[in-house]
């Protein structure tokens, strides 16, 4: 049996907690949560927090983070991999300290913080809802009687929600002063590979501002980092605001948390230059015996004038503003079940863990390969820009066709209109055109060589984009299941395969909505690779042939007289063969002279577009 050595830092005796980690199914305000108990007593492990929209967040188990919109270029946290992520929770991300004063005692306490463990009697949890869009982090001080927790929620409108709360669970009144917000925030227009590279650098052009008169803090760049002798203004800004606690002192920087530690009340921050941003909230609060307090704090990126004009407008009616957030972040959910819905992600069994486990296979599902935007029915305007892009002078040809479209029309007409056309791109084009979305590339932190972009509305004018993208097999494994839910859809599945394969077998790495990529020689990028062979993605095919001859039998036998198909033209060339013995394992060349016209070409047709 082992026994355990009491530990002194100095005079203080650390306190040891031996508490197992366990998991458990909760209710919190009606909503299902999955509990992690002591999760901290766990090796640290990552989390991808989803939403309807287009938000992106990787979550450690330590509080470290990075988030965004659309991709890792519109980021609100340095866009870093895993490992140091998770070492960043001091520094990024959820950053709070409270001074707590009970019986003339004051306490320093950092809820999460490693910098004190053993100083107090501790229980962590983690929250995640059964819908995978919603998290939150506890932390139970058993020897101040005091709570506090945050919760990460989303809203398509506002941005990131951050939730926090307050709770006296102790017999008698309590006082905390506490500092609470957001670490290491961004400004607008700092892009991955400049925060890799030049992190120092961007730290110098940073500019945080805050429209005191409603608490709105403004994140941007003093000027677009360029080299060259020529202005480049920075005209957008990510933004922080808070609701709930409207007479706090706000902060802007980091640099007062060290004096606030030994008891110095902060001075309110108005303008910030060349300092990592922050958005803090500095108040006291007064709790009587089980009494509770709560604010948010929200945060979004890319926002213009106009847009931040409408947002002080908002902030000068808070109630108002904070029951919209609400509504928001609950329409939120709404859609997402939706999505989920509408690939059969709703399973009812009597093993409710089975249940969510299920929702959240189907929604990562359609967040690789989409969804479809609804059901059996096309958009005219989708439909016909899809043509233009695929081909202008197919474009010209068709105008008229095109132009007949009704705005909305079904599946089975496309079907019947390319049936009865005698030209074979169009043709082409509409039996193989998928209108999908909410799809996105592969993409994590940790996985340098695959990227995402999460294209669901136009930033112009905010309208609805149908789109998918992602690597070969990541496309066609999800849409593998997508194809029981959506069976008429088999054949432009089955029609965007083969005219995205090469006549050799080597194939592009990515298929997209409005053709196919590829990889170019990087000769110093070690992660630089290009194509794949095809015989293990012939798999996919045969799958959905099986289902198509399931589903319609008979279907198959017509393709074999019917000139539907293309070959993808691709600048990879297969070696000869004698060079194929004498080098087994180097057997695909790059055609620069290939690639050069196939961009040329491209580029001639995007010039004469109407």
């Amino acid at each position: 049996m082992k026994t355990h050595k009491e530990i002194y830092l100095g005079a203080q005796k650390l306190a040891t907690s031996f508490d197992e980690v366990s998991g458990t199914e909760v209710k919190i305000e009606g909503e299902t949560f999955y509990k992690i108990a002591n999760y901290d007593a766990m090796r640290p492990f990552f989390m991808s927090i989803v939403s309807n929209s287009n938000h992106w967040m990787f979550l450690s188990s330590t509080g470290g983070l990075t988030a965004g919109r659309k991709n890792s270029n519109f980021a609100l946290f340095p866009y870093y991999t895993d490992d140091k992520i998770t070492e960043s929770s001091e520094t990024t991300g959820s950053k709070t300290v409270c001074l707590v004063t009970r019986s003339d005692q004051t306490s320093l306490w950092e809820p999460f913080s490693s910098k004190y463990e053993g100083v107090y009697n501790l229980s962590r949890n983690l929250y995640k809802n059964s819908y995978g869009n919603k998290v939150k982090f506890e932390e139970v001080n058993h020897d101040l009687g005091l709570t506090f927790s945050y919760e990460w929620n989303s809203s398509d409108k506002f941005g990131f929600v951050r939730k926090s709360a307050l709770i006296n669970n102790g017999s008698a009144a309590v006082s905390v002063q506490f500092i609470d917000g957001l670490q290491n925030l961004l400004p607008y227009g700092v892009e991955d590979a400049l925060q890799n590279a030049s992190s120092n650098l961007v730290d110098a052009y940073k500019k945080c501002e805050l429209e005191a008169s409603v608490g709105l803090g403004l994140f941007s760049l003093s000027a677009i980092i360029v080299d060259k002798a020529e202005p480049s203004e920075a005209l957008r800004s990510n933004v922080a605001w808070s609701l709930g606690r409207p007479n706090a002192t706000k902060l802007l920087s980091s640099k007062q948390l060290n004096a606030f530690r030994k008891g110095e009340w902060p001075t309110q921050e108005v303008d910030i230059k060349a300092e990592r941003g922050a958005y803090m909230i500095c108040d006291t609060v007064d709790l009587d015996a089980g009494a509770s307090e709560h604010w948010s704090i929200l945060a979004d990126v890319n926002k213009g004038p106009v847009e931040i004009a409408n947002l002080m407008a908002a902030l000068e009616r808070p109630e108002a503003l904070k029951a919209e957030v609400a509504a928001d972040v609950e329409e939120g959910s709404a859609h997402l079940v939706e999505l989920v819905a509408a690939s059969d992600g709703l399973q009812l069994t009597n093993d409710r863990l089975l249940n969510i486990r299920h929702f959240a296979n189907t929604m990562f599902n359609i967040m690789r390969g989409g969804i479809f935007d609804d059901n059996y029915t096309i958009e005219k305007a989708d439909f016909t820009n899809y043509i233009h892009k695929a081909n202008i002078e197919l474009f010209k040809r068709v105008g008229a066709t095109l132009e007949g479209l009704d705005e909305t029309f079904t599946l089975q007409t496309l079907k019947s209109i390319a049936a009865d056309t005698t030209d074979a791109d169009f043709k082409r084009l509409s039996y193989e055109y998928l209108p999908l979305k909410f799809s996105r590339r592969h993409g994590d932190p940790s996985r340098p060589w695959n990227k995402f972009s999460i294209n669901t509305r136009n930033e112009v004018d905010g309208s609805k984009i149908l789109d998918y993208q992602g690597n070969w097999r990541d496309i066609f494994q999800n849409w593998e299941a997508l194809a029981h839910s959506y069976p008429e859809f088999m054949e432009g599945m089955i029609h965007k395969f083969l005219n995205a394969t090469t006549f050799d077998g080597y194939n592009p790495y990515r298929v997209i909505k409005d053709g196919f990529d590829w990889e170019t020689i990087e000769p110093d990028n070690p992660w630089s690779y290009i194509g794949y062979w095809g015989d293990h993605q012939i798999i996919y095919l045969l799958k959905f042939l099986e289902f198509i001859e399931e589903y319609y039998p008979g279907t198959l036998k017509e393709y074999f007289t019917q000139d539907h198909f293309v070959y993808a033209n691709v600048p990879y060339r297969i070696k000869e063969y004698g060079d194929l013995l004498k080098d087994p394992k180097n057997t695909i060349d790059f055609d620069h002279e290939a690639e050069e016209a196939i961009q040329a070409k491209r580029a001639a047709w995007v010039l004469t577009a109407p």
